[in-house]
């Protein structure tokens, strides 16, 4: 089938993508949507290769900062299938995430599904994927013994702990951790993560979820 030869010679015509855009805020380098749609488009047009997506599963939050802002936090599941001229085809099904003040979580959402396809399917080399056999988790106690507080209410151990499971979902395989969570949580509002207010909390997981969302979304 065609499918597997327009894979490989796309794959022989883009090569390597550099990291040549800079995250002004946090001064990293990355690999923009834009760059993969340019390098892959004419090896798409030469070998005749081209891509269908498909919205599979959505998760929308809302959510309301301190400072009363709207935030949109869109969460894909999207299935690309990349045809071939004779009909034959493959597909990847990934998960984006997007974050938005106005209308556009669900268009960030797709632009990094999209990326992040791409970079799996045609192998396109990118440094900033971490080998799971180079990290080593911090501790295998239970998220809830680990941050129960045995002098608060056991009514209200579940509720902080849908708060740290919710967190580390957000963070999950970004730079972030629990621990600079809790930092931002003291320096701003005086506790720790389990024990600001929910207002507090709102404003915590928004602030966190955009700037991961950068790091990922940008990457």
């Amino acid at each position: 089938m065609n499918i597997y030869q327009a894979i490989r010679d796309v794959m022989n015509d883009v090569g390597a993508l550099g990291k040549n855009r800079k995250n002004q805020q946090q001064g990293f380098m990355y690999r923009g949507v834009d760059d993969v749609m340019n390098a892959l488009q004419p090896a798409f047009i030469k070998h005749n290769l081209f891509v269908i997506p498909e919205v599979l599963e959505q998760t929308r939050e809302e959510r309301t900062t301190t400072k009363g802002a709207q935030l949109l936090y869109s969460i894909l599941k999207v299935k690309f299938t990349f045809y071939a001229d004779d009909g034959s085809h493959i597909s990847a099904t990934v998960i984006g995430e997007g974050m938005d003040s106005a209308d556009k979580a669900s268009n960030k959402a797709m632009s990094v599904a999209f990326k992040y396809a791409c970079f799996q399917v045609f192998c396109i080399p990118t440094e900033e994927m971490v080998d799971p056999d180079a990290e080593t988790p911090p501790s295998s106690k239970p998220i809830r013994q680990a941050y129960d507080n045995s002098q608060q209410p056991s009514a209200n151990v579940e509720y902080k702990s849908s708060r740290i499971l919710q967190l580390e979902h957000v963070i999950k395989d970004s730079s972030y951790t629990m621990e600079k969570a809790h930092e931002y949580a003291r320096k701003k509002f005086g506790n720790t993560v389990d024990g600001i207010t929910d207002e507090q909390y709102n404003d915590l997981f928004a602030a966190l979820s955009t700037a991961v969302h950068k790091e990922k979304g940008n990457g």
